[in-house]
């Protein structure tokens, strides 16, 4: 359930990176001294910081689910990528694109995926410069592993009710969509 936004202390439960304890929630705190300096807009500010914030809560969920299965956030998004690509196969700069990742990080991250044989690099046979990577059967049996185990874990979001998910969701799209995000 969606916490009370006027409520100047929280319970912190206990996400394993921090103490479990009754405490001042920080981004109100810091929300209330913007306010005593007579600083307005602080309720855009307080929600940029709780998005960065649950992002980071939600990614280490995320995390601890996908280290059973040998890979990491960035591994998992780039493997998913290729799974559910028309031929299980894209170019580097496309991945690159889809996931806003720069161009090396793919790279570094299909290396680490080409090591555990969860994906193959091939040269790009419509332009000779170019490189593909390929899921591999043993990376589709991964997805299909780790997928219902993200699902189960909610992705991080297991305090949200479905209907709060897609308000945040839907919230979210249109400050994508000012933003240029979404074309």
């Amino acid at each position: 359930m969606i916490d009370d936004p006027t409520a100047k202390s929280v319970d912190s439960t206990d996400t394993g990176l921090g103490p479990s304890s009754r405490r001042v929630d920080p981004i109100r705190a810091a929300a209330s001294h913007w306010e005593d300096h007579g600083w307005h807009g602080g309720e855009r500010m307080q929600a940029a910081l709780a998005i960065h914030r649950v992002a980071a809560l939600a990614r280490q969920s995320v995390t601890d689910v996908l280290k059973r299965f040998d890979l990491t956030f960035s591994r998992h998004e780039l493997l998913a990528v290729l799974y559910f690509s028309a031929h299980g196969e894209m170019s580097l700069g496309r991945i690159s694109s889809r996931l806003f990742l720069h161009p090396t990080s793919v790279t570094t991250t299909v290396d680490a995926l080409e090591r555990l044989g969860f994906v193959e690099r091939f040269p790009n046979p419509d332009d000779r410069r170019g490189v593909r990577a390929r899921i591999t059967p043993l990376g589709r049996e991964r997805i299909e592993q780790s997928m219902p185990a993200l699902v189960e874990a909610q992705a991080g979001l297991a305090a949200m009710t479905e209907d709060e998910a897609r308000l945040v969701f839907r919230a979210l799209t249109g400050v994508r969509r000012a933003a240029g995000d979404l074309g």
